[in-house]
């Protein structure tokens, strides 16, 4: 097992994809724009219940949205 494992996301390119925005997503879920922005560059880990409904709004499983690198 590596020493140090990163929570990254394919959040970004996702949202791009099913063309939402930052804010459209965050109304989705019940975050703020800037609660997502932070996801999306790492500065900020969701808890395992908004990354799933994150997921679950952008109709992904949440293994495509999130991963460990």
């Amino acid at each position: 097992m590596k020493d140090h494992l990163v929570f990254k996301n394919n959040l970004k390119k996702i949202r791009a994809e099913q063309h939402i925005s930052q804010q459209e997503l965050a109304d989705m879920v019940g975050v703020s724009r800037n609660s997502i922005g932070s996801i999306e560059k790492g500065q900020y880990t969701p808890s395992a219940k908004l990354a799933l409904i994150i997921a679950i709004a952008l109709n992904k499983t949440f293994e495509e949205v999130f991963f460990i690198e």
